[in-house]
Formats: C-alpha cells, structure tokens, sequence
C-alpha cells in the first residue's frame, strides 16, 4: 500500500474543516470573483449592431486561466477578445479587425463584483499611425444570466466615439 504524504492529509483536512470547496469560494479575492463573473457567460450569445448579426461565444481556456470572446459579425473579419485576471485587476486584451490590439484593464477590484465591470485603455499595439482606429475601452454589463451590454469606446484621428452592443444567451447552445 502506498503512503499518503503527511502535507497531503493535512491539507485536505483543513479544507474540510473549513467547509470544503464553500470556503474556498469565500476566500476567493475580489479579482478572482469577478473574473468568474465573466466565466459565467460561457456559451453561445447573438446580437444585432447597425444591421449586422454577430454572434459571441465565449470559452473557458488555458486550465481555467482566461475566457475567450471570439466575435462574428456576419460577412465581417472575426475578432477575439481575452480576458484574465492579474493580482486585483482583470485584464482584457482584444484582437482586433482593424489589426491592433488595445489592451485593457480594470482598476483595482477591492469587492465581490456587481454586474458591471470597466475596462480602459492601458496600451495599444499593431497601429501604424497615431490616428488610427482602436477601441479605448470596454464596459462589460451582465444585465441578468441570459442578457449581456458591451460598450465600446473607441478612437480615431483624435475623435471619440461609443458603440453599444445587446446580446442575447442562445438557449440551445448552437453558435451561428
């Protein structure tokens, strides 16, 4: 019979004094709980912008670690969106059709997260010139399971500028 190393034993038996996996949810930090926020919107979504369909899906990846947004607007270059937790804050970095990404990043996360989460600018790579267009920043609003609110801020030869994106969950889980 193989011996259980002592550290494991007693590992597990403090975790389950402590409640098991309920307290480890309690010890979760405020960044970690926000990101599984967003974990929650993995799976199909749709909307409509300007006339154009797109459809969102969202995937949990690399051991847990980020969620992936791959957008497709229909006739449109697909997009991806990236986002991870670094220390307090939420990192979202954004693959753009206009072949830049912005990354973006949340301020300090201090409380469990209500159901918006704000993301600005910190940096953008792959511009050719200054003017070019880049978004500058994202908020994120989980209106309730199946209802999600993207707006995006963006920039372009000195002027800015908002869209507003409405999706909606697909309850059968068939993306477009």
């Amino acid at each position: 019979m193989r011996r259980v190393p002592q550290f494991v034993v007693l590992g597990l038996a403090a975790w389950a004094l402590a409640g098991g996996r309920g307290a480890l949810a309690a010890q979760q930090s405020p960044g970690a709980a926000a990101f599984g926020l967003l974990t929650s919107l993995v799976g199909h979504w749709k909307g409509v912008f300007g006339g154009t369909e797109i459809a969102l899906t969202y995937t949990l990846t690399a051991n847990g670690s980020a969620l992936m947004e791959e957008s497709r607007p229909k006739s449109e270059p697909v997009m991806i969106t990236m986002f991870t937790v670094d220390g307090d804050h939420l990192v979202a970095t954004h693959y753009c059709s206009a072949r830049n990404q912005p990354h973006l990043k949340t301020g300090a996360i201090t409380e469990r997260p209500t159901r918006q989460l704000t993301f600005t600018l910190e940096r953008v790579t792959g511009m050719t010139t200054p003017g070019d267009w880049h978004n500058t920043g994202l908020v994120m609003i989980l209106e309730d399971k199946d209802h999600l609110t993207q707006e995006w801020t963006y920039q372009v030869k000195g002027k800015t500028g908002k869209n507003v994106f409405h999706f909606t969950r697909e309850l059968d889980g068939a993306g477009s």
